[in-house]
Formats: C-alpha cells, sequence, structure tokens
C-alpha cells in the first residue's frame, strides 16, 4: 500500500509540477468536453524537476520521524502518501504524507526528538534544493518561450503584464529571500509572479511551506511536539490555546466589515459564526465559553477592520484551522515521564522554533 500510494503521488506531482511548468492543465478548460490532454509526453516529463526533489523533501521529512520512532523502540508506519490532482486546475499533486505512530509515547523527550526529526531533516534537504534552483537559472528566454508576448517587454516585462491584479503571486518567506539575494543573478531571476514555471524553486517553496505548516507550535503538529517539549503540558496548552485563537483571529481578519454588502451578511454571517463556534467549541471546558469566544473573536475582528480599513488576513488558514479545532486538537497529551530537555535539546528547540518563523509566510498563496 505504501509503495503503490508514493507511486501515484509520484505520478500526480509529476503531471501537476508539468501543468506548472507549461501554464496549461491536464485536460484544458473545465468547459471543453470531452476532455483532451493538452501536454506532451516531453511536457508530462519535465514535471519531474519539480515532483523529485518536491516529494524528496515530503519522504525525508516523514522517515525522519519513523526512523527516530524506532530509535525509541516506538511502532510505527511507513508514511502514507496523499495523491491529489484534477487535471482542469492546477494543484500541486498532493496533500502531503503522514505517518502513524502506533505505541504510547512515554516522555517529553520522546515527544521532542520524534517531532523535530521530519522537520529538522526536511528543511536540512530543502535548502540544498533552493541552493540548487538559485545556482542554475536558466536565462530569461526560457520565460519567453513560454510567455511569448513577454518577449516585447524584455527585461522589463514585470512593469507591463500584471496590472490586471489577477496573476498568482507565491510569498517568499524569509529564508528564500535570504538565499535569494545572496545566490540568484539579478538578470535571470524570475518575477515572483512567475515561480511556479520554474520547478525546483517550486518545489523548495513548497517544502518550506510544508515545513512551516508542520512547525506550528499548536497541539500535536511537530511545532507542538517540540513546544510542548520545551515548556511541559501546563505552560504549553495554555500557550497553544493563545495561539489557536490568534491563528484563528488572523485568518477572518477582512471577511465582515461594517462596509460588507447586504448579501454577505445576510448569508455568510450565520455560517461563519458557526465555524467559530465549532473551532472553539473543544478549547473551552462549556459549549457556552465556545460560543462567547466565537463572538469575541468575531468583535475583535470587526474592531479591528473598522480601526484599519482595507486590512486583509487570510481565508485559505480558516479550514486548516478547522482541521485543527475538530481533528487533529489544539491541546497536548502529558507523557508519563515530565522531565524536562537537557540544555541541548532546549537550544536546538529553539532553533527549530526560529526556523519556523524562517519559513513561514502568513499569505503562501496571493
Amino acid at each position: 500500500m505504501h509503495l503503490f500510494l508514493f507511486i501515484i503521488t509520484l505520478g500526480t506531482t509529476t503531471l501537476a509540477g508539468a501543468e506548472w511548468i507549461t501554464g496549461k492543465t491536464f485536460f484544458g478548460q473545465v468547459s471543453a468536453w470531452p476532455f483532451t490532454v493538452q501536454l506532451s509526453e516531453a511536457e508530462m516529463l519535465s514535471g519531474l524537476w519539480f515532483s523529485v526533489p518536491f516529494l524528496g523533501v515530503l519522504t525525508v521529512h516523514e522517515f525522519g520521524h519513523y526512523f527516530t520512532a524506532r530509535h525509541y523502540q516506538v511502532r510505527a508506519t511507513l508514511p502514507f502518501y496523499i495523491p491529489f490532482f484534477t487535471g482542469v486546475f492546477n494543484t500541486i499533486g498532493t496533500f502531503g504524507a503522514v505517518i502513524r505512530i502506533k505505541d504510547r509515547i512515554f516522555s517529553r523527550k520522546e515527544f521532542f526528538d520524534i517531532g523535530l526529526a521530519g522537520p529538522l531533516a526536511g528543511f536540512l534537504v530543502a535548502v540544498p534544493v533552493l541552493i540548487y534552483g538559485f545556482t542554475h537559472l536558466p536565462p530569461l528566454d526560457y520565460l519567453f518561450q513560454i510567455h511569448p508576448g513577454y518577449r516585447f517587454y524584455g527585461a522589463q516585462y514585470a512593469q507591463y503584464v500584471y496590472r490586471g491584479g489577477d496573476a498568482l503571486a507565491l510569498a517568499r518567506p524569509l529564508i528564500y529571500r535570504l538565499l535569494e539575494a545572496w545566490l540568484a543573478d539579478p538578470a535571470r531571476l524570475p518575477h515572483p509572479n512567475e515561480l511556479m514555471h520554474y520547478p525546483v524553486l517550486m518545489a523548495g517553496l513548497m517544502a518550506l511551506f510544508f515545513t512551516a505548516l508542520n512547525l506550528l507550535p499548536i497541539g500535536q503538529l511537530d511545532g507542538g511536539h517540540i513546544l510542548y517539549g520545551l515548556l511541559g503540558y501546563r505552560r504549553f496548552n495554555r500557550i497553544s490555546l493563545g495561539l489557536f485563537i490568534v491563528f484563528i483571529f488572523y485568518a477572518g481578519l477582512g471577511l465582515f466589515t461594517f462596509h460588507s454588502g447586504r448579501d454577505t451578511w445576510l448569508y455568510w454571517s450565520v455560517p461563519y459564526l458557526l465555524y467559530l463556534f465549532l473551532v472553539f467549541q473543544r478549547a473551552l471546558p462549556t459549549p457556552q465559553r465556545g460560543l462567547l469566544l466565537a463572538l469575541g473573536v468575531w468583535a475583535a475582528q470587526l474592531a479591528v477592520a473598522v480601526a484599519i480599513p482595507g486590512i486583509q488576513g487570510n481565508p485559505g488558514w480558516l479550514v486548516f484551522g478547522l482541521l485543527l479545532g475538530r481533528v487533529t486538537g489544539i491541546f497536548h497529551p502529558p507523557a508519563p515521564d515530565e522531565r524536562p530537555l537537557s540544555t541541548g535539546r532546549k537550544v536546538l528547540g529553539w532553533v527549530m522554533l526560529a526556523i519556523f518563523v524562517l519559513c513561514f509566510s502568513p499569505s503562501p498563496f496571493g
């Protein structure tokens, strides 16, 4: 099963990479029935430049968890890869990969080490992927072959072709910007709106995104295991709840203002309040307190929208917030052995949280 899912995911990420590189979808337009394949064999194979480094980072990440768990004689499954591909709109070909821990973990140290090993290993591979991408940028003519209309404007194309405001801009986290400034040839560097056509850079960028996602210091994410190891059961769970509230608060900023249209309030206010109640319901001892927290967060979002007109969060995080609030949970279970970590592990833990800051972008997809 594991190998089968890996092969399928390699195929879906390769096709997804080919779509990004060429600017075409596998089946063309949704309205064009019957669907016909729009990509040539050579174009499909070009997607390996995305899928191999990207899946490589995900695989190293998951096996970091796996081998560390085995080191502590904690049974764990091999990675389950999750393919996802439509052929009619762009995806990255996967929802990632997961392993399942089958035994109880008995100490803060074990939680810490198993949680830290995955993102640390993945990060140590993602950085060389980006280094290769920045040091092997093709000349600008590569981009002009994908967008022939850009050739007329030459190196100044970005001043003329993005005026519609509908282009997809990928946010570049701090570590990406540092490597870009240090390594990239400015004459060959693509505009952020064109990064998807550069498969190795795209793979490295998506690897940073997944690393940051896992390092969010909330609940039982990898970052949650790390911060739990650093702080212990009681302090961590108080901080995790606070961080989760801030996370949801930011995600929903700007969805509702006093200037929102009548239809927005009529059709979406009740579903949004229900959403807030659902994500906070399990965070507090009683449903009544969960409802009060939901109302408080919504009121605070409205107040900030009034104080800072035009402010926007990132509604895409609301889906992940629902997963945290209802599925994985925002609290961490206690370990039978709550002894503090060694000094070396504490230093490494704070380094990993610094890596989270380097990899994280509040709005990764503009």
